[in-house]
């Protein structure tokens, strides 16, 4: 199985500066291509590294998550990696390897692991291999529900999750489902969706869930308010609260994404400033 990373560099000086990165009220698309060296950041307590940031909280738009893309080098990584006590996290290691350490166990993450790591979890990261490593790293404040136990670790492999195919889809549209759906302690759900060539949502979607969608593999048409985008492999989408969606899969491979969406509470009738 293949994932998606950005590559970064710099396009070549006949590259069209007009592309189709899309910043909206209601949605933005950062492409492949605008996954670049000049737009990385570096974080404090972290070692040979970089990061892209796709997606962060703005008033106003989407509001529950961060999403990185990070690429930790030999050597590289951090004792510390996490500066918010109340910030639970999803890792999924989409090229080379790295070394977990969760409290006093240490685990080897491989391409296509998944990792849960619940708010205040002990935890390192470090890439001990000769490889660089790179893996997509989601953060949300966790928020307490009366009656919800704090979530526990998890480590699984993406292998070990079966599809779970949508009903009345002829197989062409299903999802791995990393987090158990029917376990209200979490209030934010990951998954990797897959549709087969032809595959597609066959309405508009419209929902209070945000999305960060990071696609892994293949190549669609995707619905975004009222707009049809073209989307591959490395593009990002980020779509705010009851963003009409919909997507067709093109080409002649599956077309597969990593997905975030915040599930399992009730909304804050605080007003937003």
């Amino acid at each position: 199985m293949s994932y998606a990373f950005p590559s970064g560099g710099l396009p070549d000086q006949a590259t069209s500066a007009e592309g189709s990165a899309v910043f909206t009220t209601a949605y933005a698309v950062l492409p492949a291509i605008t996954h670049r060296d000049i737009v990385t950041s570096f974080f404090p307590t972290w070692h040979n590294h970089r990061a892209w940031i796709f997606a962060r909280p703005l008033s106003g738009f989407a509001e529950t998550f961060a999403q990185y893309a990070v690429e930790i080098m030999p050597g590289g990584g951090s004792a510390d990696p996490e500066p918010d006590r109340d910030a639970q996290a999803v890792l999924f290691i989409a090229r080379g390897k790295a070394r977990l350490t969760l409290g006093a166990d240490n685990h080897e993450l491989t391409e296509g692991t998944f990792v849960y790591l619940p708010a205040a979890a002990p935890w390192q990261l470090w890439n001990i291999y000769d490889e660089p490593c790179g893996f997509h790293w989601i953060r949300k404040k966790y928020v307490h529900a009366r009656g919800m136990t704090v979530p526990e670790p998890l480590i699984i492999h993406e292998s070990d999750v079966p599809v779970s195919p949508m009903p009345e889809c002829d197989g062409k549209w299903g999802t791995q489902r990393f987090l158990d759906p029917l376990d209200l302690a979490y209030d934010f759900h990951v998954n990797i969706v897959t549709f087969q060539p032809g595959g597609r949502i066959p309405f508009a979607e419209t929902h209070v869930m945000e999305h960060g969608l990071y696609v892994l593999q293949g190549t669609a048409r995707y619905l975004l308010n009222q707009d049809w985008v073209e989307v591959g492999p490395g593009d990002f989408m980020w779509l705010r609260a009851f963003c009409p969606q919909a997507c067709i899969a093109t080409g002649e491979e599956p077309f597969r994404y990593l997905l975030y969406k915040d599930v399992n509470r009730h909304p804050s009738l605080t007003a937003l400033k």
